[in-house]
């Protein structure tokens, strides 16, 4: 007899055989991501100071006080007072605020922006596919931070104009992503039997493909999350973001990096640190999300 019909079926009832290997959740894979948590942590933290510092920092950010000017940190200004005696501290916590609004918008945006385009260039390929993406690499050829400094300029500074130049500037990026996630998709079963069904290019891109693309997306736009914190900080500090009398770290630099040089370092120091582990924390969540998706 051989080895196939000595195979038995298990008997009726009794319990199935444990699976060869145990899959693991995305979510367990996070959770067990030292770089992740400790991202989230930082991310958690100035999410906390853009929505709740106002209420408990122990000076109003915009008060200056002429008398007390450039004052090193002690006990009464942790992290000592700028130029026109504002405490840097509670400009530091309250600061989150603006550019915790910007960023996520002009990501969201654009992630949107780029989904649309990628799920065209990627679904129709073809002469749409051809000429969207000559446009895409003209676009990506430029230094972004160049172009959208150039549109600023033309449009005026102002919170919404940022946002929608922060999100066009990154809608070619996503697209690409995207449109490389549909090219894996688009000739799966599941997409020539739904055109057999009689649905529409709109239901099967939207529908039907986006569904299962979702997780290089997420990825994308938490990269992009981190890349817009830059920019909104860059283009504020050259003073094409957020304007004055905000405490956004950017224009805080700004305002205050001249006197670096009278050994005023307090003034500039702490938006600084402050910039750069928001943005280590997005780019760190950004990892462990990419390592999750891969396994």
């Amino acid at each position: 007899m051989s080895a196939a019909a000595e195979t038995k079926e298990p008997a009726e009832g009794a319990a199935p055989a444990p699976p060869i290997r145990k899959e693991r959740s995305t979510l367990g894979i996070l959770l067990r991501s030292p770089a992740f948590l400790v991202g989230l942590a930082i991310v958690a933290f100035w999410a906390f100071c853009a929505a709740f510092a106002p209420a408990f920092v122990p000076y109003n950010p915009l008060a200056d006080d002429l008398l007390n000017t450039l004052a090193p940190p002690s006990a009464e200004h942790w992290f000592g007072t700028d130029q026109i005696g504002r405490d840097v501290f509670s400009r530091v916590l309250v600061g989150a605020r603006d550019i915790l609004t910007i960023a996520p918008l002009a990501t969201l945006l654009g992630t949107t922006l780029g989904t649309v385009v990628g799920l065209v260039m990627g679904y129709f390929g073809g002469w749409v596919d051809a000429v969207i993406g000559r446009l895409i690499e003209v676009l990506l050829s430029l230094p972004l931070i160049i172009v959208a400094l150039l549109v600023l300029v033309a449009l005026g500074p102002s919170t919404p104009t940022v946002v929608v130049v922060v999100g066009l500037v990154f809608t070619p990026l996503v697209a690409r992503t995207v449109r490389a996630a549909v090219l894996s998709e688009r000739h799966l079963d599941y997409v020539p039997a739904a055109a057999v069904r009689g649905e529409g290019a709109i239901h099967i891109m939207f529908v039907e493909i986006l569904p299962n693309i979702w997780p290089p997306i997420i990825v994308e736009a938490t990269v992009r999350l981190g890349y817009a914190i830059f920019t909104i900080a860059s283009l504020s500090f050259l003073g094409f973001g957020v304007q004055p009398p905000s405490p956004d770290w950017g224009l805080a630099i700004a305002e205050n990096y001249g006197v670096l040089v009278g050994g005023f370092w307090w003034t500039v120091v702490p938006a600084t640190v402050a910039t750069a582990s928001l943005v280590v924390g997005v780019n760190l969540v950004a990892e462990g999300l990419q390592r999750a998706v891969a396994e």
